[in-house]
């Protein structure tokens, strides 16, 4: 799947290139000092998102985890696991969130 990159975040990286780069390199590092692989990474990374409420984030980790072999069973399960910690409402607002991208890719 191409993924699309928010013009926000473009934005903020022509602005503040250096900053950027640092969080990417965060990023890498974490994912570079564990075990886990690309595909549950994104599942986790889905999980945080949709804890934090954040739209954008869940639909950018639903892309992600779908270009890494995620399948819409296990990104629906993901966050359906999430409904006794952060509640049915939240879940509920984050499984639409991830539906906008799943329906998306269906249509490619």
């Amino acid at each position: 799947m191409e993924r699309k990159v928010p013009r926000n975040y473009l934005k903020l990286k022509e602005r503040e290139g250096a900053f950027i780069a640092a969080v990417e390199a965060l990023g890498r590092a974490a994912k570079q000092a564990g075990p886990l692989d690309e595909k549950t990474s994104q599942l986790i990374q889905i999980a945080a998102a949709a804890g934090i409420r954040s739209e954008g984030a869940v639909h950018s980790h639903v892309r992600r985890a779908l270009d890494a072999g995620a399948t819409p069973a296990e990104i629906r399960h993901t966050l359906m696991l999430l409904a006794s910690t952060i509640g049915f409402p939240t879940v509920a607002a984050a499984l639409s969130w991830a539906g906008d991208i799943l329906k998306a890719s269906r249509n490619r």
